[in-house]
């Protein structure tokens, strides 16, 4: 399986790195908050060891973010924060398991594999279609009715965001934090700059727009009623 381990203490991330390679996993190891949700919603991978405590981003709002954008891999928690509320607070944010450090390589293990056994909630979504516009996730590829749309990454992610949630409003916050990151101004022009080429690529070449603004709140993309 391949394992993003997200943890900022190096000697633990090692320990975890080294031993889960040797069982056979392809482990990837980041410690920053924001690298965790960049790799998770640009990367597959099958489960995310998650710290709690990290810099840029903690781990529950990696979480949060990353069930928002309808990733719904499953996410261990490993962490020094074990009380009662703290692992209530984790679970409820869409944690599927909650291990306490110090811990037992062998439990970590074996909660990994039980994990693994589950079955999935759904199969992993390869093709997003929203009235004539489709989005190829693997080949990272852009269409509507037949023709081809080129986009840069941001424009692609924030598509694919808005795809994932369409006929629901998504907040200018919830863009920010899924495709840039916390450390922007929130007074920033950057969402309504990126969102104007997409529309110009998008909707102004065709008869129908699918992307709308709602004022004050944010942006939805549905088909036409």
């Amino acid at each position: 399986m391949k394992i993003l381990v997200a943890e900022d203490d190096q000697q633990a991330a090692e320990f975890i790195r080294k031993g889960l390679s040797e069982e056979g996993h392809n482990v990837v190891v980041v410690s920053d908050g924001r690298d965790a949700l960049s790799y998770c919603l640009y990367n597959p991978c099958d489960i995310i060891v998650l710290d709690r405590m990290m810099p840029g981003m903690d781990g529950l709002s990696v979480l949060k973010a990353l069930r928002a954008a309808g990733r719904r891999m499953p996410v261990i928690f490993l962490t020094a924060m074990g009380d009662v509320d703290d692992r209530v607070e984790g679970l409820r944010a869409g944690g599927d398991d909650y291990l306490v450090k110090p811990f037992h390589f062998s439990e970590l293990t074996a909660r990994i594999a039980a994990l693994a056994r589950r079955p999935a909630a759904s199969e992993a979504t390869t093709r997003l279609r929203v009235h004539d516009l489709e989005l190829d996730l693997l080949t990272r590829t852009a269409s509507r009715g037949g023709v081809t749309i080129d986009l840069l990454a941001k424009e692609f992610a924030l598509l694919e965001i808005l795809m994932r949630n369409a006929g629901r409003i998504v907040t200018r916050t919830m863009l920010l934090e899924q495709v840039w990151d916390f450390s922007f101004d929130p007074k920033t022009s950057v969402v309504e700059t990126h969102m104007s080429r997409l529309r110009a690529k998008i909707d102004k070449p065709f008869e129908t727009p699918l992307i709308h603004t709602t004022r004050n709140s944010g942006y939805s993309l549905h088909a036409p009623r």
